[in-house]
């Protein structure tokens, strides 16, 4: 039996196959005192015989390794890896096993499929309440389970700066899907079940850098097919008489209350019209004479007499219950998602009717088009990556950025197919062009498009063959109700853990000498279509980061 083991970067990804991967092998790494370091330890099991696994254990010394997790990398299937139109920045376009689910180890122990190649992976997270600096050695052993003999060992220095990261200034939404939740756990909405899994999930969130939650008033209008509908997770309840409306949010105050104990800040009420066109009301359900149901929905016309009153009853109440909570800088209202030219008008009624009874409160939308900004039919655009040109040209003050499925070509995101790189370079691009904001649909849609389907995000990864594996969600339903990461979403977090390495190395020099610095390590003027495509770059900028803070905070 003959086991190699080698560390490498976070930015690997090592697929299930008999042939060595062409990875770095790492040494050494580096980062800031309270910042969260993954990297990966690859490795093959060569046995005789017909022996088709082997389980292992691993043990870790040195003064780190209580805070360092080891999880392994999993693969799961795609049907559907992209789309005909790509570029060369892919891996692969062929269907297949790609690496990301990362699932826990609780008893140290995991399985190695014999004589395939498959990965560890390693997330240093330092303790809050101490400011570590220099080097420390690490060491893994891999054993035999059974018999406890040593196979294999890698060893590197991890060097901690003595500096921290700054706390993070880009809002971050990435879209939690609580219906999803609830279908895939079988769990009755706001039971204390349900609770727990919002709970669970919001917390992951948090630790990868997101500090806006999407906030379901109503059920969302979002990726639902016409006439069809979601599982109601409206945390507004509202009533009926013939006195009008009464709206009861002590479901709202207890969603709000969880998400501010695990650490978000900002709130985004979910569109109140529906998707692409503005043209009906999400699903509301309403209880009249003792009856609950949905009294508005796709049969709604967004425009009618009855939805706009119900608009302006609860606007006021619900804006003057925000305001009483001080939160009136911390919510943020949509109003319909992802408009486009041909339903502008749609849209600008729709806009015209919400706003008034908002006033104080911030609106921003998801869309391509500069002409929505530019006839101020949004105040706040979330621009997509591909078309955000013009929003930077004209310097559209606190712009946001957001990319899906369809930034399929030159821009960076994070489907299954495309390496690691592409996923990370995001930082560095958000940092350059002041990006106020980043938002995601796709935390846990555990759905089939449109919604017509519940799916096991662990054999469909691609929302039915209708979106490219990655772009759906970024964490897998596990065990106890807790989520399990990709290593997409900690390759994300890695890259907003550099744009806030940036901004401290602003502070100690200026922004001409950190945009001088970035395009010198990564050989180009970076915009968001332009960037080197590997990994290398992108890692050897971050040490130069790394050394030059350190460097300037030395002691003289």
């Amino acid at each position: 039996m003959r086991l190699s083991l080698v560390f490498t970067h976070c930015l690997e990804k090592v697929f299930h196959c008999q042939n060595m991967p062409p990875v770095a092998v790492e040494n050494r790494l580096s980062g800031l005192n309270n910042e969260v370091l993954s990297w990966q330890a690859v490795y093959c099991l060569q046995t005789p015989g017909n022996e088709t696994r082997h389980e292992l254990s691993y043990q870790l010394d040195g003064p780190l390794a209580a805070y360092i997790s080891v999880r392994q990398v999993q693969s799961v299937p795609s049907g559907f890896p992209c789309y005909r139109e790509i570029d060369e920045n892919y891996l692969t376009t062929e269907p297949g096993l790609f690496p990301d689910p990362l699932m826990p180890l609780p008893q140290r122990r995991f399985f190695a499929a014999c004589r395939y190649y498959g990965s560890l992976w390693l997330t240093l997270t330092p303790p809050a309440d101490a400011q570590l600096a220099g080097d420390f050695p690490l060491t893994l052993r891999l054993r035999d389970a059974q018999s406890g003999e040593a196979l294999a060992e890698a060893t590197l220095t991890l060097h901690l700066v003595p500096a921290a990261l700054p706390p993070q200034t880009l809002l971050h939404t990435e879209w939690l899907h609580t219906d999803c939740l609830a279908d895939y756990y079988r769990l009755a909405v706001f039971s204390p079940d349900y609770w727990r899994a919002v709970r669970n999930f919001v917390r992951c969130a948090v630790q990868a850098g997101v500090n806006m939650l999407l906030t379901p008033l109503f059920t969302p209008p979002l990726d639902t097919a016409v006439g069809g509908e979601r599982t109601t997770v409206q945390l507004v309840r509202v009533s009926r008489s013939a006195q009008g409306y009464d709206f009861d949010f002590s479901l709202l105050a207890q969603w709000i209350a969880l998400a501010q104990e695990e650490g978000i800040e900002h709130f985004e009420i979910a569109p109140l019209f529906t998707q692409w066109g503005a043209a009906h009301a999400p699903k509301i359900v309403v209880e009249e004479q003792g009856e609950a149901r949905p009294l508005f929905g796709w049969h709604t016309d967004a425009q009618g007499e009855a939805y706009q009153r119900f608009l302006q009853a609860l606007l006021p109440a619900l804006t003057a219950w925000f305001r009483e909570r001080g939160l009136e800088r911390q919510v943020w209202f949509h109003v319909s998602d992802e408009p486009t030219l041909d339903n502008l008008a749609a849209y600008q009624r729709a806009s015209a009717a919400l706003r008034p009874l908002l006033d104080g409160f911030r609106t921003f939308d998801a869309l391509s088009d500069f002409a929505f900004y530019q006839r101020g039919l949004v105040e706040i655009p979330v621009a997509a990556t591909d078309h955000i040109e013009p929003f930077i040209e004209h310097r559209v003050p606190g712009l946001w950025a957001y990319y899906c499925c369809v930034q399929k070509t030159e821009v960076a995101n994070r489907f299954f197919a495309q390496p690691s790189a592409r996923n990370r370079i995001l930082g560095v691009q958000l940092y350059l062009y002041r990006i106020a904001g980043f938002l995601h649909w796709g935390f846990n849609f555990y759905n089939s498009a449109h919604s017509r389907e519940r799916i096991n995000p662990y054999a469909v990864t691609d929302s039915g063959h209708a979106f490219p594996s990655g772009d759906p969600f970024v964490v897998y339903p596990g065990e106890d109700l807790q989520p399990v990461e990709s290593l997409r979403l900690r390759v994300l977090h890695q890259g907003l853990q550099d744009m806030r390495a940036l901004q401290l190395l602003e502070s100690l020099t200026d922004r001409a000498t950190v945009e001088a610095l970035i395009e010198r390590e990564l050989g180009m003027r970076i915009t968001f279509k332009r960037y080197p495509h590997q990994a290398g770059p992108l890692l050897r900028l971050r040490e130069a980061v790394n050394r030059r803070i350190e460097a300037l905070l030395a002691p003289m």
